[in-house]
């Protein structure tokens, strides 16, 4: 499910050029209106107009499902007005909004650290979903236990999500990653290697998961659903669009409610929906669904409330643990100041 560059990322299939810009109309008045036209146009052109808001998107089922809420027009229906942004490399799409370009992006919690260790004004203002199973320690048959897994090797990326995922696996077992080998190979390669019994285990994500389960090479002796909050996917915004353009961020918020509703109820249609975003057949793409959890309204208030166990601000430490003890930020983050509520109230009317 993830790459990375500099720390966590989603690993990114297809893209779809996004179009820039609307056409304009403009209206011919009559020659007696001549010199009103003149005096509204010189208002008209004094008046900036409002602009949209532009949020990069990427290839993972919690940030593709904003295509739904485009096409179902739930956007419209909350009168926000989204540019939805592509981005094939979603690496690409973290540097975008820590350099201004995007008012606000899909990405996830793990990947929002660095930048606020760097102090950069960026606030989560929503939680779309939880990895709850698309990332999984694959293992062999032979392997019924954790204690059977120490002293055999593990393929996965080194420093992704899938180590984070295997360095938690192991420290809730009561070991830690000198017990194992760690391999360093691509998602796929690691899936490979796994199913051609070169090495004993490997942590992927869907689909390969799916993959090596259908071919019964092998099982999961632990998924991102044994660490509840820990792979939380966000939309995260600047601080000063919030500020300029918080009517279409709340209206965003509202329009995710609807659609976490829509994906429930009518999961085909919105595996159709997003399957063609990335390049898929909709039969493979519901792989996907069972392994997000899409978060609610409930779901993102327990998210932003610092005092549940699973929240962002209590999960953050683990999380910022690894990725200092890997040398992948610069500098302690500050969780809080990486958090604003205040929309999430606003749009559920409290």
């Amino acid at each position: 499910m993830y790459q990375l560059d500099t720390c966590f990322a989603h690993s990114a299939r297809l893209g779809n050029n996004q179009s820039e810009g609307r056409p304009v109309a403009f209206a011919k008045l009559r020659k007696g209106l001549a010199a009103l036209s003149m005096g509204v146009a010189l208002i008209a052109a004094a008046t900036p107009a409002m602009a949209e808001i532009k949020v990069g998107v990427s290839d993972w089922p919690g940030w593709v499902a904003w295509y739904v809420a485009e096409q179902k027009g739930f956007f419209k229906k909350h009168k926000a007005d989204v540019k939805l942004v592509w981005f094939a490399n979603y690496t690409d799409s973290i540097s975008a909004l820590s350099s201004g370009q995007l008012d606000a992006n899909s990405q996830t919690w793990s990947d929002t650290m660095g930048p606020l260790a760097k102090g950069l004004p960026l606030k989560a203002v929503l939680v779309n979903d939880n990895s709850a199973g698309n990332d999984a320690l694959m293992v062999s048959a032979k392997i019924k236990s954790f204690a059977d897994l120490k002293g055999k090797t593990v393929a996965l990326e080194e420093f992704s999500i899938s180590h984070f995922v295997l360095a938690t696996a192991l420290a809730k077992n009561g070991m830690s990653q000198k017990d194992v080998k760690v391999v360093n190979l691509s998602a796929g390669d690691a899936a490979a290697a796994f199913m051609s019994g070169r090495v004993d285990a490997a942590v992927v994500w869907n689909p390969w998961v799916n993959q090596i389960e259908k071919s019964g090479k092998g099982k999961a002796l632990f998924t991102s659903k044994d660490m509840p909050g820990l792979i939380p996917d966000l939309l995260v915004a600047q601080e000063k669009a919030i500020k300029a353009k918080r009517k279409d961020l709340v209206g965003m918020i509202r329009a995710w409610f609807d659609t976490e509703k829509f994906i429930r109820e009518n999961p085909d249609e919105a595996a159709k929906i997003m399957a063609k975003v990335v390049g898929m057949k909709p039969d493979e793409y519901k792989v996907f669904l069972p392994g997000t959890r899409f978060f609610d309204a409930a779901a993102n208030q327990a998210a932003f409330n610092a005092g549940d166990a699973k929240s962002l601000a209590a999960v953050a430490p683990e999380i910022a643990k690894f990725l200092l003890e890997n040398k992948l930020i610069d500098g302690k983050p500050d969780p809080s100041k990486g958090l604003d509520a205040s929309l999430l109230t606003e749009a559920l009317g409290k």
